[in-house]
């Protein structure tokens, strides 16, 4: 495993709060995933993607991914089911537990990190079109003020994404609106404001590779002693 070239990033809103840990594993030029299987284009981009995990010093048994079905079930994450194993029928996760990794895999869609400022808890969301019509980042933001976090002690972190002129509506304004009629405080949401379909060398986008493209995978989590 060692020597596999990754490229990945991180943002700075996320990498000022102490103990959370995480990651976007971009585009690998280098591996060809122009192929409609999502299954296939994960199984190549596997070693890559367990790089970025191993960076962050985790294995792929701490790490659990959501299933993805472009709905609004959230699923709150108490015990790791490991890289291999998605939740199921969820889109939404969120772990109030250190030494779990949260992840969700993006093409145009947004994932949308969420974290506590005291590094209480931690959220990953896919919000494309249909979640962010359903409000999916809504019912997260509430279902961790049910669980006692605050909104104002909360930090939203949008990825990358497709939108207007490349896509019909603008769901990253929908996500944004969201988090601030739930309290988040405006200078805690932060967006890169990048279009996934317009930077073809940094992201994989389904839209403008017409579905045979690969996916790109957000990471993060609450480190732990």
């Amino acid at each position: 495993m060692h020597g596999v070239k990754i490229t990945q990033r991180r943002f700075n809103s996320l990498e000022e709060i102490s103990d959370i840990k995480h990651t976007f594993i971009l585009r690998q030029p280098e591996l060809p995933v122009n192929l409609y299987s999502k299954d296939k284009a994960l199984e190549i981009l596997a070693p890559s993607h367990e790089e970025g995990i191993k960076s962050l010093g985790y294995s792929l048994d701490d790490v659990s991914v959501a299933e993805q079905v472009h709905g609004d079930q959230v699923h709150i994450v108490d015990a790791s089911k490991g890289l291999e194993s998605p939740i199921s029928s969820v889109d939404g996760l969120i772990t109030f537990q250190k030494k779990i990794l949260l992840g969700i895999y993006v093409a145009d869609c947004c994932a949308v990190y969420i974290a506590d400022k005291n590094s209480r808890a931690v959220a990953l969301v896919h919000s494309g079109k249909k979640g962010s019509q359903l409000g999916i980042v809504k019912k997260v933001l509430l279902l961790m003020n049910a669980n006692g976090v605050d909104s104002s002690d909360l930090v939203v972190q949008l990825s990358p994404c497709i939108r207007p002129p490349a896509y019909e509506v603008d769901f990253a304004s929908w996500i944004r609106r969201d988090c601030l009629e739930c309290g988040v405080p405006a200078d805690s949401i932060h967006d890169t404001l990048e279009c996934t379909s317009q930077n073809l060398e940094k992201y994989y986008s389904y839209r403008s590779e017409k579905g045979k493209t690969g996916r790109m995978l957000a990471i993060i989590g609450i480190e732990g002693e």
